[in-house]
């Protein structure tokens, strides 16, 4: 597989029938320096891993562009659905989805999940991360936003996670060393990939306190570079 970040929390996954994006947060995100149309070219499916507009995105205009399959929760999908998403296949915690190519479990995340409509908060059911799998690849689990909570072994156990997709911001979700701590705690994937950093002013600039606590560990640090793929 190849898989390529954007900035924020957004990836490209590349597999051998199909090609996804996680969460396509483009249009207003600080961190992203290329072209929507470039980034979500050939892509046939989406995964949107909570309702919050720097997750959710691009993800409509993109799947109308393209005739890309949303998946994500119910409540998420029934809210896009009614601004006009018309490929979507929702399911909820703790469920797996069979696209053919791959298959999408969604998890547990400790985060919210809501957009601000008319001055009024509207809930888009749970905050999740996402599983990824695919034959012949190494599994994936994208965490989307989340704090640090027991159980994260337990979802690494179940799914058999390799690489992991962690939020590493601060503020927001966990912060690097607490991520770190989740990784070689919990997780314990081959391969650990930061997220959600170095875009808003508000969330830290880089991954170098993740990576500074992950030193010496079994578990590598692979921080890749905005808008080139990266084979895993």
């Amino acid at each position: 597989m190849k898989l390529t970040w954007f900035g924020h929390s957004a990836f490209r996954l590349d597999l051998d029938g199909a090609s996804l994006l996680i969460d396509p947060f483009f249009t207003g995100n600080p961190a992203f320096e290329g072209d929507v149309a470039a980034a979500s070219k050939g892509v046939s499916h989406i995964v949107i891993t909570h309702g919050h507009g720097d997750h959710i995105g691009d993800a409509r205009a993109i799947a109308e562009a393209n005739g890309a399959t949303v998946i994500t929760n119910y409540d998420l999908c029934m809210y896009l659905a009614s601004k006009g998403l018309k490929k979507f296949e929702p399911m909820n915690t703790g469920g797996t989805v069979d696209l053919g190519a791959f298959s999408v479990s969604l998890v547990r995340a400790d985060h919210s999940a809501g957009l601000v409509e008319a001055g009024v908060i509207c809930p888009l059911g749970s905050a999740n991360g996402a599983v990824i799998k695919a034959k012949g690849e190494k599994t994936l689990w994208h965490m989307g936003d989340t704090d640090i909570f027991p159980g994260m072994d337990l979802i690494s156990e179940i799914h058999g996670v390799e690489i992991c997709i962690c939020p590493i911001g601060d503020r927001f979700t966990m912060g690097g060393k607490t991520a770190a701590l989740a990784m070689t705690r919990f997780v314990r994937p081959k391969v650990a990939i930061p997220c959600h950093y170095g875009s808003f002013p508000i969330i830290d600039p880089n991954a170098d306190a993740f990576v500074a606590a992950l030193k010496g560990s079994d578990v590598q640090a692979l921080v890749p570079k905005k808008g080139e793929a990266v084979s895993l």
